[in-house]
Formats: C-alpha cells, structure tokens, sequence
C-alpha cells in the first residue's frame, strides 16, 4: 500500500514541477537535478537529503547511496515517509501542495534523516548514526538523538531549535513546533530520562518538557512552557510550571481521532499562543 501511495505522490510533485517550469525558468536546474532527473520519490528524497548533508570528506553520492537503499529495503520506513508528509500537508495552513515539504521544509528533512540514523542506530551502526545526527544538529538545527522513537504522521513546523533526547518516545500523529526541548532534569540518569509524547499531542514554540514524564493523549502544550510532571489525557496546559487551562470531551476528541487533525492545530495556534 505505501508503494502505491508513495507512487501518487510523486507524480502529483512531477505535475505540480512541470507547472512550476513554466513560472520560474530561473529554477530549470534546481528542479531538473532534485526531481526531474529521479525515477521515484525515494530517490529525490535520497538525493536532496545527501546534497545537504554531504561534506568535503563523505562524498553526496556516498550519503546518497546509504539512504537509497536502506528506504528502499525497509517499507516500514516508506510508511512513516507517506504519514509524515501527509501531516505537513494536513495541519500546516502555509503548505498546498507536496513539493514544498520535500524541497523546502527543513523540518521534514530533518524528520526523514533521522529514520535513517534510527534505522543504523538499531543495527549496530552507531559511528554512522552519530555522524548522521551531527550533520543533521548542523544543517537544518534540529537535534535528534539517534536511540528516540519517533512515530509516523509527525510533523516538525518551522523546526529551528527543536532538541530530543536519547530515551524520548514520540507516538504517531504528533505536531511540534520550533524551539522545543524534550529533554531531561539533569538529576536521572536511568535510562529512561525523557519524556513520552502520546498520539496527537501538539507542542507549543518554546515549549519544554522535561524528565521521565508522560503527555497523555491529545493533550496541548502552549508556546513556552514548561513541563515537569504528567500531563493528562485531552487536556491544555501552559505555564512555568504548566498547569492545565482547558479540558477536552473526550468523546467529541474519540469521534475526530480517524479525522485529519488540522483544525485542532488551527485552533491551538490562534487560541494557546504557538
């Protein structure tokens, strides 16, 4: 399924391209060497992430090839590409098409990376994943420790400053916004020392979640933040420390969880402060 999913997108970016070359001839080459050259999504994906993440001593083609395969071989991975942006598509007001998201957004790119880097942290190749991860830090100013488990339909808005520790959990269906930290206290030092983010909680700009802590369900952070203890099930909290300021029905919130969640986003980020 995520095959042919990922085949309807990608001749909507070829469509959306050939339009496109008619406007701004200026960008014939940009889009003739990071769409139009490639066979399928995953190889335009590999070939962008790799001009960005390339350096002097690891060549593009190199980066490129690692990334081609291990996509191409892993359609669990596929999946969370499709999801992922699908989300961007879905919850961001500024994006109308997918073009944008592969070319331009730096979170999604940083998103994308990631899985790779998780994928080798998983079997062993931690050298590779650790270097994959500081090129990430410095390219596109998104921290993401290799070992965090990130689900699928993420979307990473704006993405400057955003900083997830080692042991985080991020569940499907979550939005985060720039400058965010899932960090630790400083004063646990088990293994598990960073927070767990429920499915289709949105974090705020700025926020901070700090610790072993949970964020329940559908639960909202406001911009700036600070979180130190659990926060329910379809709850708002802001603050320093965060305290709750709105509760959800839950019901309502159970019968719009199969929906798109770009009206939740909408109204977070006009009524919560993001």
């Amino acid at each position: 399924m995520c095959v042919l999913e990922i085949s309807k997108i990608w001749n909507k970016i070829r469509y959306e391209v050939s339009l496109l070359l008619k406007k701004e001839p200026i960008l014939s080459d940009f889009y003739q060497y990071s769409i139009l050259q490639h066979q399928n999504f995953i190889s335009s994906l590999s070939y962008i992430l790799a001009n960005k993440l390339s350096t002097s001593m690891i060549s593009e083609k190199k980066i490129q090839n690692v990334f081609n395969e291990i996509y191409l071989n892993n359609p669990s991975i596929l999946n969370f590409i499709v999801r992922d942006i699908k989300a961007v598509l879905q919850r961001d007001p500024a994006v109308n098409d997918y073009l944008t998201p592969l070319l331009y957004l730096k979170g999604f790119h940083a998103l994308e990376a990631y899985r790779i880097s998780h994928y080798l942290w998983n079997i062993k190749k931690k050298s590779l994943s650790i270097y994959l991860q500081n090129r990430i830090s410095a390219e596109f100013s998104v921290d993401i420790h290799p070992a965090a488990c990130i689900g699928s339909g993420i979307m990473l808005d704006h993405a400057t400053g955003i900083v997830i520790g080692e042991s985080v959990i991020i569940e499907d269906d979550v939005s985060i916004f720039h400058s965010v930290t899932l960090g630790s206290t400083g004063k646990n030092f088990s293994k598990k020392r960073h927070p767990t983010i429920r499915k289709g909680v949105v974090i705020g700009a700025g926020a901070k979640v700090l610790g072993n802590v949970e964020v329940g369900l559908g639960a909202k952070i406001g911009a700036g933040s600070i979180v130190l203890k659990n926060v329910p099930e379809y709850v708002t909290v802001v603050g320093i420390p965060a305290k709750i300021v709105n509760k959800l029905d839950r019901k309502i919130c159970h019968n719009q969880e199969e929906k798109s969640s770009f009206q939740s986003i909408h109204n977070f980020q006009y009524g919560d402060g993001i």
